[in-house]
């Protein structure tokens, strides 16, 4: 699906909601790029060797756990699909893809302010 297209059907709101949510979450681009070609559980992140170089911060699976719903809620990622239905593991959605295609290098990090809204928007999603 090329960009034109994908951006049509994603409203600018819906697009500055994730994109505000990948500048305040603690995962680095490199573990959008990692979703981009397999899917990942919140446990496996957890016990990854290299999850400094996929989030600034070190996660406990049931916070990545809690990041994921968030990414799936603003239309970043999704579950993977298996034969038997929705797995534990998440894949980057097409909007994810656009979002990060914004980005040449590391995702920008939010300031302070934009980090609060966030956090605010996020645990009373009506203000």
């Amino acid at each position: 699906m090329d960009g034109s297209f994908s951006s049509a059907l994603n409203d600018p709101r819906s697009l500055e909601r994730a994109a505000s949510a990948l500048r305040c979450l603690p995962f680095r681009r490199a573990f959008y790029g990692l979703l981009s070609g397999e899917a990942i559980s919140s446990e496996e992140l957890h016990r990854r060797d290299d999850q400094a170089q996929l989030s600034f911060v070190r996660l406990t699976s049931d916070r990545a756990e809690n990041h994921f719903i968030w990414l799936i809620r603003v239309g970043v990622l999704r579950r993977e699909v298996d034969g038997q239905g929705l797995t534990e593991r998440v894949r980057l959605t097409p909007m994810g893809r656009e979002l990060l295609s914004r980005w040449s290098g590391e995702i920008p990090r939010a300031a302070l302010l934009e980090r609060i809204r966030h956090g605010l928007r996020r645990r009373w999603p009506r203000l």
